[in-house]
């Protein structure tokens, strides 16, 4: 399908440049979505996957976070800066504003996945009248965590990164990638860590409008929601605060199900959800 790329650039509230994509189809765009990509990668490695969605009217904004993909500036990886993880929350509401500025009347549902998705969840007490729709993948939640690597969760690994897919090809993409794959420096990993612990804490989702609808898609053989021990008690946390929650679960999937062996479910299920809970007219 073909996709028209635009690279972007912005500044975050602190000054600090960021870089990310907009992809768009060749329909005339009736939403918006806004990626957050997950640690280790960037905002690139959806372009192609992503591209049915553009073909059903979503203009897309995919930023890379700080210490990742164009943002890093090659030479950064893995480094959020001074502003650690927080200023990834506070740089998601900026683009938000910038998306919505370029496009007045459109429709923005913001997805994260993995990291993105934990910044999503931290970005939704205080932004979520920035927002439509919340799309969550591979993402954790307040109940029990996983102890140990991720890869430890399944025997014989043929790689380190086994976690992510059943698919060795997508694996093998994954770490042939020189923009994937990085390690956080002590300091950001720390910030993370406290971002999530925050994210999945005992947030104030009160004032999130009643009805948001929120679409969470995990596969139940993922490490890091546990296999669906961790991730379950956020569903429940969103239902009770009047939230609008489809929680779909993919068997034997692992953590990147975008890129799992049943890959083309996975969008299509995503693209129908999209176009019957977050398009505009």
């Amino acid at each position: 399908m073909p996709v028209a790329e635009t690279l972007f650039r912005y500044h975050g509230a602190d000054g600090v440049p960021l870089a990310g994509f907009v992809w768009r189809g060749k329909t005339r765009p009736r939403a918006l979505l806004q990626l957050a990509h997950g640690a280790g990668e960037h905002a690139g490695r959806y372009r192609e996957r992503l591209a049915p969605l553009t073909e059903a009217g979503f203009l897309i904004y995919a930023a890379d976070h700080r210490g990742h993909g164009l943002t890093s500036g090659m030479s950064h990886f893995g480094d959020f800066g001074p502003g650690g993880a927080e200023a990834c929350v506070s740089d998601m509401a900026d683009l938000a504003r910038l998306a919505k500025a370029e496009n007045p009347g459109l429709p923005l549902t913001l997805m994260g996945h993995s990291m993105g998705a934990m910044f999503a969840q931290a970005f939704l007490p205080e932004h979520h009248a920035l927002i439509d729709a919340l799309v969550l993948s591979g993402t954790s939640g307040p109940g029990p965590r996983r102890e140990g690597p991720a890869n430890s969760a399944f025997p014989n690994p043929r790689t380190d990164y086994d976690w992510l897919s059943r698919d060795d090809a997508e694996v093998d993409k994954y770490i042939a990638d020189p923009l994937s794959g990085i390690s956080f420096t002590p300091t950001s990993q720390a910030s993370f860590r406290s971002v999530a612990a925050k994210a999945m804490g005992n947030p104030d989702l009160s004032g999130v409008k009643p009805g948001l609808p929120v679409y969470v898609f995990v596969g139940d053989e993922d490490p890091i929601n546990n296999r669906l021990a961790a991730v379950t008690p956020l569903i429940d946390n969103y239902r009770a605060a009047g939230m609008d929650v489809t929680f779909k679960v993919y068997p034997g999937g692992r953590h990147e199900m975008l890129n799992e062996i049943n890959r083309d479910e996975v969008v299509a299920d995503l693209a129908e959800w999209l176009t019957a809970n977050a398009m505009g007219a």
